[in-house]
């Protein structure tokens, strides 16, 4: 199937429990693995406005990740430090790897990348940084809890 992605709807909007929000303020995906019907893997174009970040830092349980950046210097931020990665340069997050990792544009120019991942059920978000777990829901979709358990309300 041939995905044009002007039609493909954007989403500027975020699951994270309110107070995370705004961290990713700036971020825009397509949803182009989801225009194309895959159901096995997803496949996101994403835009970062300058200053936004693609996510909390986070590791998954169970799911890989890959992305490959198209356009613009984004800033990989994991457990060993940061590193700038440009147009053509890729990165790969293993499921079960305690590297907690997001991008971050830290350039006055917008940043555009894909990312891959995996649709593995029962997967679990860790994100080191900040006191927060996404665990898997019975719709397939995640919850947020503090690290204790306690649920986020939003």
């Amino acid at each position: 199937m041939i995905i044009n992605p002007d039609n493909v709807p954007i989403r500027t909007t975020s699951t994270y429990p309110d107070e995370f929000k705004p961290l990713v303020c700036g971020r825009i995906k397509q949803a182009l693995g989801n225009a194309a019907g895959l159901q096995n893997f997803g496949v996101n174009l994403v835009t970062l406005e300058p200053g936004s970040c693609s996510a909390l830092r986070h590791w998954h349980t169970q799911q890989d990740e890959f992305i490959y950046v198209i356009k613009g210097e984004v800033t990989l931020i994991t457990n060993t430090g940061e590193q700038i990665l440009i147009p053509g340069m890729m990165a790969g997050f293993p499921s079960g790897e305690e590297d907690g990792h997001q991008l971050v544009n830290r350039s006055h120019e917008i940043v555009v990348y894909l990312e891959v991942g995996d649709r593995t059920p029962d997967d679990q978000v860790n994100y080191p940084d900040h006191d927060l777990i996404a665990q898997p829901s019975a719709d397939g979709n995640h919850i947020f809890t503090h690290k204790n358990g306690a649920l986020y309300e939003s």
